[in-house]
């Protein structure tokens, strides 16, 4: 399971985040997301620890804490949702490009 952080500070790093989260257990991975057409981070990150002790402690310490002048979010992640053709959209018009 994996540790979603939200609300970062547009200037945290990996490197940051993982020097945050140590303090909590051994950080397996970090990963940050970027928007596409800016390569800007996206403002959240999602944090693999070691074990669900480590997870919990970091989630139970760091959940509403200010870190670089934000107040973070920090809970376990959700799985991801699967996007389907049924969300909207074109729906199921297929691919004639007809309306």
């Amino acid at each position: 399971m994996s540790i979603y952080v939200g609300n970062l500070s547009f200037q945290a790093t990996q490197e940051d985040i993982t020097e945050v989260f140590t303090e909590y257990g051994t950080v397996k991975r970090v990963q940050v997301p970027t928007d596409r057409e800016t390569g800007r981070m996206r403002g959240f990150a999602f944090v693999e620890m070691e074990t669900e002790a480590e997870e919990a402690a970091a989630i139970e310490a760091l959940d509403g804490a200010e870190w670089m002048g934000r107040d973070l979010k920090v809970n376990k992640a959700k799985p991801r949702e699967r996007r389907d053709s049924s969300g909207g959209g074109w729906g199921n018009r297929g691919g004639s490009g007809r309306y």
